[in-house]
C-alpha cells in the first residue's frame, strides 16, 4: 500500500551577509547549526551577521533538509526525484520538472543591500540554463527610517546609470519607498533594487540565486568588503523604465492610503491586436474556469480576473503572477481546504502567531482522527499536492499566514492568432482521421495542427 505524504517541514539555513543582523535569531526564534572544515558542527551565534534564512531550496549546491515525520533526513530535491507530481502537482510538474519550483528565505535587513537585478526566465534559460528570478516582498517589520529603493524615479538609459554606478550617485535616480509593516513588493525581473536599515522581510521567489550586483555602495571599492560586480553583465536585463507603483500594495498600516488590489505588472497581453476603446483590461482575464467560487460581488462576466477576497475579509490576495499567487490569511477560524483546487502544492509562511495543519486520518482499529502539524511565526511548511484535504486551524488570536501556490501559464505567441481556422480553405484534407472534419467545417481544437505536428503547449 502506498504510504500517504504528509506536511513537510524542512531545517533553516543560515547565510552571512555583510548587510545582515541578529533578527533571525532574536526575533523569529532561529536557531542556526553549521559545520567547519573538519565537519563539526555548532551553533552560530546570535552576534554573526545573518542576512538570510533559507527556509524550503531545492538548488542544488543548497538543498533544504526534511525535519519531521517518517522521510526527515532526505532532502527536498530526494523527495522530488521519488515522488514527482505528488508533491507539486501534475501540471506544476510537468511544466517545471524534477525542481521544485520556489525558493523561501527570510530576510534580514540591517544595512545597505546591494543594488541588484535578476534576469527573466527566457534571458536565464537562454545565457545560464537557469529559472529567472521574479521575487515578492513581504515586510513582516519596518524600522524607524527603512528604506526600499525599487525601479527608477524617472525614465533612465543604460549609459547614465552605467555612469552613476561609477561615480557614486545612482542613489540619486533610484525610486524610493518608505515601507510600513504589511507592505508587499513584487519584484519584476529587470527591477533594479536595494535597500536599507531594519527591514525584517519573508521573501518568495522563483527557485533561482540569478543575482547581478550593479552598485554596492562603496563596499565594492574596500578590498576586505569587496564582492564581485556584474554591471556590465547586466546593464541589457534592466528595465529602464520609472517604478510601475502596481507593483506596491500598501498595508493596513497606512490607514485610508492601504491598498487592496494585488500587485501585477501593468501590460498588455494583446499581442499588439488590442481592441480595447478606452482603457486596456487584458490582465483582468478570468481564471474561474466555469464554476465560480467568489465569496462576495461576482465580476467574472465583466471580464475581470477571480480574487479570493475584498478588504476585511480573512484571504487577500497579495501577488498575481505567471511564477507565483500569493495570498494573505488572517486566521481567526480553521478553515477546510481542498487541496485539489490550487492544483498544486501549497506553501504557509508563518508571519505572526501560530497554527496547525490537521489532517483526517485513521488509527490501526480503524478509528478516525486527525494528524496535527504545528507551525509558528518564522516557520515554513509544504502542503505535497498529494493530500486531498485538510484543515488550517489558528493557535493564536493574531495567527496571519502567506500562502504560496504554482500555476504555470503557456504565454500564447503574440503571431498567432488562436481565432485563425486549422485549415486552409480550398484544400483538400481527405485521408484524416475520422472526426477531424464535420459537415460545417473543421472540429479540431483551436490553434491545434490537424497534421499532429505540434504538441497542445509548449515551454516558452
Amino acid at each position: 500500500m502506498e504510504k500517504k505524504l504528509y506536511p513537510f517541514k524542512f531545517i533553516p539555513v543560515a547565510s552571512r551577509r555583510p548587510w545582515g543582523g541578529s533578527a533571525l535569531v532574536k526575533e523569529l526564534g532561529k536557531s542556526f547549526v553549521e559545520c567547519d572544515e573538519d565537519g563539526n558542527e555548532h551553533v552560530i551565534g546570535a552576534d554573526e551577521l545573518i542576512g538570510e534564512s533559507w527556509e524550503l531550496a531545492d538548488m542544488g549546491m543548497e538543498d533544504s533538509v526534511l525535519s519531521n515525520g517518517w522521510l526527515a533526513g532526505n532532502t527536498i530535491s530526494e523527495l522530488m526525484e521519488t515522488y514527482l507530481e505528488r508533491i507539486v502537482g501534475e501540471d506544476v510538474y510537468n511544466y517545471y520538472g524534477r525542481q521544485f519550483p520556489l525558493l523561501i528565505k527570510f530576510l534580514d535587513i540591517n544595512d545597505k543591500l546591494s543594488v541588484q537585478v535578476h534576469p527573466d526566465d527566457e534571458i536565464a534559460e537562454e545565457r545560464y540554463d537557469s529559472l529567472g528570478k521574479a521575487e515578492i516582498w513581504y515586510v513582516m517589520d519596518a524600522k524607524p527610517g527603512a528604506k526600499m529603493y525599487m525601479g527608477f524615479n524617472r525614465e533612465m538609459t543604460a549609459q547614465e546609470f552605467y555612469d552613476r554606478c561609477h561615480d557614486g550617485t545612482v542613489e540619486q535616480v533610484l525610486n524610493v519607498i518608505e515601507p510600513k509593516k504589511g507592505d508587499v513588493i513584487y519584484i519584476t525581473p529587470g527591477t533594479v533594487h536595494a535597500a536599507d536599515g531594519g527591514l525584517l522581510i519573508a521573501e518568495i521567489q522563483e527557485s533561482s540565486d540569478m543575482t547581478f550586483r550593479l552598485y554596492d555602495w562603496g563596499r565594492e571599492f574596500v578590498p576586505e568588503t569587496a564582492r564581485q560586480m556584474h554591471l556590465e553583465e547586466a546593464i541589457d536585463v534592466i528595465d529602464y523604465r520609472p517604478f510601475d507603483p502596481g507593483l506596491y500594495r500598501k498595508g493596513p498600516l497606512w490607514g485610508e492610503e492601504a491598498s487592496y488590489e494585488p500587485c501585477r505588472e501593468s501590460h498588455c497581453h494583446c499581442g499588439g491586436h488590442c481592441h480595447c476603446d478606452d482603457e486596456c483590461h487584458c490582465d483582468d482575464e478570468c481564471h474561474c474556469e466555469g464554476e465560480c467560487h467568489c465569496e462576495g460581488e461576482c465580476h467574472c462576466d465583466e471580464g475581470h480576473h477571480h480574487r479570493h477576497s475584498d478588504e476585511g475579509q480573512v484571504i487577500e490576495t497579495l501577488v498575481e503572477s505567471p511564477q507565483f499567487n500569493v495570498s494573505k490569511l488572517n486566521l481567526s477560524d480553521p478553515l477546510h481546504i481542498y487541496t485539489e483546487k490550487f492544483e498544486s502544492f501549497i506553501v504557509y509562511i508563518c508571519i505572526d502567531g501560530a497554527a496547525s495543519i490537521q489532517v483526517p486520518s485513521t488509527k490501526e482499529n480503524g478509528e478516525a482522527c486527525m494528524d496535527n502539524y504545528e507551525f509558528s511565526k518564522g516557520e515554513t511548511i509544504l502542503v505535497p499536492a498529494d493530500m486531498p484535504d485538510f484543515y488550517l486551524v489558528p493557535r493564536d488570536r493574531s495567527t496571519v499566514l502567506l500562502e504560496a501556490v504554482t500555476r504555470p501559464v503557456d504565454d500564447q505567441d503574440p503571431y498567432i492568432d488562436p481565432d485563425t481556422e486549422a485549415y486552409l480553405e480550398g484544400e483538400d484534407y481527405e485521408g484524416l482521421e475520422d472526426g477531424l472534419l464535420d459537415d460545417d467545417g473543421p472540429a479540431a481544437p483551436a490553434g491545434a495542427s490537424p497534421l499532429g505536428f505540434f504538441g497542445s503547449s509548449m515551454k516558452s
